[in-house]
C-alpha cells in the first residue's frame, strides 16, 4: 500500500514538473529567437562601441608577441589598417558582451528546460565565458609567443621577415579563437550528456581515441616538433576532457533518474 501510495507521489510530481513546461507554437518560436536575435545584436553592438574607444591600447595587445622579438607589422593594401582595426574592436566588443549573449541564449532554450535544470543558468555562463577566456590566454601567453620565436627567430633566421597585417590576424585569431573553443569542450559534453546524446560510460569507453585527437591538435598548435612541448599543449585538453566525463556522470539522466528512484 505504502508504495502504491509513493509511486502515484512521483507520477504526480512527474506530471506538475512536466506541466511546467510552456507550450509554444512554431510562429511563438520564431518570434521568440527573432527577440533574442536583435538583442544579442544590441549587446554586440554595445560591446564594439565600447572596445572601439580602447582600439589603440587593444591593437597593442594584440601585437605583443610580436613585439617581444623586435618585429612590427607591416601593411600592402591602404584598407589593412582600418580592417584591423575593425577586426579587434569586433572581437573585443563580443568578448564583452559575451556573458550578455550567452543569457539571451539561454532565456530561448530555458522554456524547454524543468524548473530543476534551469538552476544551471549561472554556472553555465561562468563556465563558458571563464573557459573560454582560459583557452585564449593559454593560446596569447604560451602558444603565440612560442610560435613566434620559434617560426621568425630561430627557423627564420636567415631570412627578412615582412609579417603583413592580413597574414598576423588571421594567425592570431585561428590560435586565439580555435583554442579558446576547445576550450569550450566541457560545456559541449555538458550539454550532450544532459540530453542523454553521450553517457560518461561511452566517453571513458572512447578516451583512447579523444587522446588521439587531442595530440593531433596539439601537434598543430604546438610550433615546435619536441614531444615533450607537445605534451604540455595536450596536457590541459586531456584534464578537460576528464572533466567533461565528471560533468556528464552528474547530469546523465540515467544519474538523476537513479536518484530519484532512491529517494
Amino acid at each position: 500500500m505504502v508504495d502504491a501510495v509513493e509511486a502515484i507521489g512521483k507520477a504526480r510530481a512527474a506530471v506538475s514538473e512536466r506541466a511546467e513546461l510552456p507550450g509554444m507554437s512554431l510562429m511563438e518560436h520564431l518570434d521568440e529567437l527573432r527577440k533574442r536575435i536583435v538583442h544579442s545584436a544590441l549587446y554586440l553592438a554595445a560591446g564594439f562601441i565600447v572596445a572601439w574607444i580602447f582600439k589603440d591600447w587593444l591593437l597593442h595587445l594584440l601585437q605583443g608577441p610580436l613585439l617581444k622579438i623586435g618585429k612590427n607589422l607591416v601593411f600592402t593594401h591602404p584598407m589593412d589598417a582600418l580592417n584591423l582595426y575593425l577586426q579587434v574592436a569586433l572581437l573585443a566588443g563580443a568578448i564583452l558582451a559575451s556573458p550578455f549573449i550567452l543569457f539571451q541564449v539561454w532565456l530561448f532554450i530555458a522554456p524547454g528546460l524543468y524548473q530543476k535544470e534551469r538552476r544551471f543558468v549561472i554556472p553555465f555562463m561562468a563556465a563558458t565565458v571563464g573557459l573560454f577566456l582560459a583557452g585564449a590566454s593559454f593560446g596569447y601567453f604560451y602558444v603565440l609567443p612560442g610560435a613566434m620565436k620559434i617560426l621568425i627567430i630561430d627557423m627564420g633566421h636567415n631570412f627578412t621577415p615582412m609579417i603583413t597585417i592580413e597574414d598576423y590576424s588571421s594567425f592570431f585569431l585561428s590560435i586565439i579563437l580555435g583554442l579558446g573553443i576547445s576550450f569550450e569542450l566541457p560545456i559541449l559534453i555538458f550539454f550532450l550528456a544532459m540530453f542523454g546524446i553521450v553517457s560518461p560510460r561511452f566517453l571513458w569507453k572512447n578516451i583512447r581515441y579523444a587522446i588521439l585527437a587531442v595530440f593531433i591538435v596539439a601537434a598543430i598548435i604546438c610550433p615546435s616538433p619536441d614531444p615533450w612541448t607537445m605534451c604540455i599543449y595536450a596536457i590541459p585538453m586531456l584534464a578537460l576532457y576528464l572533466i567533461g566525463i565528471g560533468v556528464a556522470w552528474w547530469v546523465h539522466p540515467s544519474r538523476r533518474k537513479a536518484k530519484e528512484a532512491a529517494v
